[in-house]
């Protein structure tokens, strides 16, 4: 289900004046009434207004600081002033007399008024039902830089920005087919935020590329401010704590994607970039893990699954086992446990539930602080606060250990978003353990495991790579000539089609190719 944003109530609240639908007029006056009362109390809309020749009057709008005013006045302004002809008209003025700038015809208001919201000037002419526009716009933009969220020590070094058309060139660069398409689309009532569906014509299936289009065209909202607004507005089961599609900032990791036939969808104004389908498996997995030795890989996937475990449960089989599973400790561990706890005067479940929020804390305060001290403070102050809590009776010595443990078992997973929903789960697994000991651990692991198998990211079931056959890029990292084949992602998808009733039965099966 596509969620939308509510109209607003409120008729006499300050909305948006809109643009008048209707064909530009053949008076030059009619059509600058029309553009000014459009960008009233706009004081970056700047008009030029000129003779030209002996019966010629040309306008030029542009907004300053989107538009290259400087050439606006070498290749607009200078060869106009210097026409000592009678009459002109907008045919001959866009083939003879300006042709250093890339221009384009335009007919109506809400084209003239597009073209002028991403910076190209818009010059009009006396006696002319028609305007025309130039690729004039001057966007300040962030230089192509490492990604520092995804860092690698071996692999590609550059990262997506905020510029649409730089990220679309990022990935032509690794992609040179012509085969690699590229949809463009316009989301946001006030903000017209450009989205370009990106997918390799003939490896992404026909029936996801309109199931992306179809759910992208169904958004009604005042804006799209970044790639997160999408992703909400168009997964699966948007109540689920996980991802059902991949955010990333590199475009070697869409490229690779869109080689395994999925589709990347790139958003203006922010780096990340969505990729869909995925798998629960797609986010344990690193860019790095295909730019070294298929060993040292398999090993490193080993390692983060089994810290993935560890983060998600150890917290809670510490307090089950404290609480109530006591038989289970050895002799001299349980005894030496029950000392460092003698003058604690909280249960378990309660020092594990203030450790873990206490730990949160810290990191999100050395996420949001600035840089030169972010890390400072949150290294120094969990060593302060822990050894500090230790020494007053609040917490026990183990409990900080089985903390610091899992914290930094956190950290080996490679990818923030996976991070997040077994960090906020974490939680749930202490109550659980706290009050119903390994029974509750093993329920809570039955009902998760139960709610990753019914989700789906674009009707791809969330663990398919588990319940099908193709396990060389799951668990271990096989060698790069033996993954000779893409994942069955058409399958799916007709599968669900057919189940709705959407499309007809093949008559034989599809092509995993």
């Amino acid at each position: 289900m596509i969620h939308s944003k509510p109209e607003p109530t409120n008729k006499n609240s300050n909305q948006r004046e809109e643009a008048p639908q209707h064909p530009l007029f053949s008076s030059l006056e009619q059509n600058k009434q029309q553009l000014e009362e459009v960008y009233s109390k706009c004081s970056d809309f700047i008009i030029r207004s000129f003779p030209v020749g002996d019966s010629n009057q040309v306008v030029i709008y542009y907004i300053d600081g989107l538009a290259n005013a400087s050439r606006i006045e070498q290749t607009i302004v200078e060869p106009l002033m210097g026409f000592n002809g009678e009459t002109i008209s907008i045919g001959y003025l866009a083939q003879h007399l300006i042709t250093s700038a890339s221009s384009k015809l335009v007919v109506t208001f809400d084209e003239a008024i597009k073209h002028l919201s991403i910076g190209e000037p818009l010059l009009l002419l006396n006696d002319e039902a028609q305007a025309i526009t130039f690729g004039l716009s001057n966007w300040q933009t962030r230089s192509i830089e490492e990604p520092t969220a995804e860092s690698v020590i071996r692999g590609p070094r550059e990262g997506f920005t905020e510029t649409l058309r730089v990220n679309t060139s990022l990935i032509r660069r690794i992609i040179k087919s012509p085969l690699l398409k590229m949809d463009s689309l316009c989301i946001g009532e006030y903000t017209q935020t450009n989205i370009i569906v990106t997918y390799i014509e003939g490896l992404a299936a026909a029936e996801l590329i309109s199931e992306v289009k179809e759910r992208l065209g169904r958004i009604r909202i005042d804006g799209i401010l970044e790639s997160g607004y999408i992703e909400e507005l168009i997964e699966d089961s948007p109540l689920s704590p996980f991802p059902q599609i991949l955010s990333t900032e590199r475009p070697d990791v869409v490229s690779a994607n869109l080689l395994e036939g999925r589709v990347a969808i790139l958003t203006e104004g922010t780096p990340f970039a969505l990729i869909a389908p995925i798998t629960f498996f797609s986010l344990m997995q690193s860019a790095e893990d295909y730019y070294q030795r298929f060993l040292f890989s398999t090993a490193i996937r080993w390692l983060r699954y089994f810290f993935a475990a560890i983060s998600l449960l150890l917290p809670s089989f510490y307090v089950a086992l404290l609480t109530f599973h006591q038989e289970m400790v050895p002799g001299s561990l349980l005894i030496s446990m029950a000392t460092s706890r003698e003058a604690v005067p909280f249960p378990a479940l309660v020092e594990a539930l203030l450790m873990e929020i206490t730990f949160e804390a810290l990191r999100e305060a050395g996420v949001r602080l600035p840089k030169q001290i972010g890390a400072a403070v949150s290294i120094v102050g969990a060593l302060v606060i822990g050894q500090a809590a230790v020494q007053a009776g609040l917490v026990s010595a183990p409990m900080v250990i089985i903390v610091a443990i899992t914290g930094i078992s956190s950290f080996m997973i490679p990818r923030y978003i996976t991070g997040l929903p077994i960090r906020l789960l974490r939680f749930p697994f202490i109550l659980l353990a706290g009050s119903l000991g390994l029974l509750g651990i093993m329920s809570g692991l039955i009902a998760l495991v139960l709610h990753l198998c019914s989700l789906k990211s674009f009707h791809v079931p969330y663990l398919s790579s588990v319940v099908k056959s193709d396990l060389k890029d799951i668990f271990i990292r096989s060698p790069i000539w033996m993954m000779d084949a893409r994942p069955d992602l058409v399958t799916e998808t007709n599968k669900y089609r057919q189940a709705q009733g959407q499309m007809p039965k093949p008559s034989q099966g599809s092509n995993d190719e």
